[in-house]
Formats: structure tokens, C-alpha cells, sequence
């Protein structure tokens, strides 16, 4: 027999979803476990992304290469690189711009980005809500 007490709190119980720190994300990288797949850690979840087409690489490159004719060497361009943001979230942007030269960053990953591109195909609504809140 159940009592009320543990009625209700079975009713009410939701199970935990477990959340990942950047440091815990990392040492399961080093096992092996992510290789051949793109993953990124995203408010604590670790969460496969969609192999890049040839379509969207298309598109990388020439918002890429439109970014460097504007800004010059004035900033670095990175395309599909981790952008540490917090100890639970490190996406990797389809595209950022960071100031000043790659060589500016030399031992360390900026952890903020002046302007931050993600080109969408089948996750546009992931990345207009779940994605784009870690960018503002």
C-alpha cells in the first residue's frame, strides 16, 4: 500500500537529467568516446550537431571570406571552433569573429566573440532559441 505522502511525490518526482561541466566534458573527449562525431556542450547537456554538407560548407566559406574582405586584420575569423562561454557551455559557432590576430590568442581560446554566425539548415529553431541565448 502506497501512503498519500508517497503518492504525491511520485506524481511530482521528474527525473534529473545529468549536467556536464566544460572539465568533465573534456576528460570523456580524451577517452575516445566522440570520435567521428561533432558534439558540443550546450548548458551543461552534450549535444551531437549535424556533419556539415557541402552546401553549408559553402556558405562557411564565403561568409568567411566576406569577413575578412570587411574587417581586414583587424580581427581573427574562426570557422567550427569551441567558444568557451561558461563552465557548462561551450558551443562551436559555425562562424566568430574575435578582435585582433589568431596570434593574439596563442595558449588560451577567447571566450567571447564581437559577432558570432551560426548558419542553419534543419536546426534553425534550435539555434534561434537554445543556441542563441548562450550569445547574448
Amino acid at each position: 500500500m502506497v501512503s498519500t505522502l508517497e503518492q504525491e511525490t511520485m506524481a511530482t518526482s521528474k527525473p534529473q537529467a545529468w549536467r556536464w561541466t566544460r572539465e568533465q566534458y573534456y576528460r570523456i573527449a580524451e577517452t575516445g568516446l566522440f570520435d567521428g562525431k561533432r558534439v558540443e556542450l550546450i548548458n551543461g547537456e552534450i549535444i551531437e550537431v549535424c556533419p556539415v554538407e557541402s552546401r553549408r560548407w559553402v556558405a562557411f566559406a564565403l561568409v568567411a571570406d566576406a569577413l575578412r574582405g570587411s574587417f581586414g586584420e583587424k580581427c581573427c575569423i574562426s570557422v567550427r571552433c569551441p567558444l568557451p562561454l561558461s563552465d557548462t557551455s561551450e558551443p562551436e559557432p559555425d562562424i566568430a569573429v574575435f578582435p585582433g590576430s589568431p596570434r593574439d590568442y596563442a595558449g588560451t581560446i577567447p571566450g567571447t566573440a564581437s559577432l558570432v554566425i551560426e548558419i542553419s539548415g534543419s536546426t534553425l529553431a534550435y539555434d534561434r532559441t537554445d543556441k542563441a541565448s548562450l550569445y547574448d
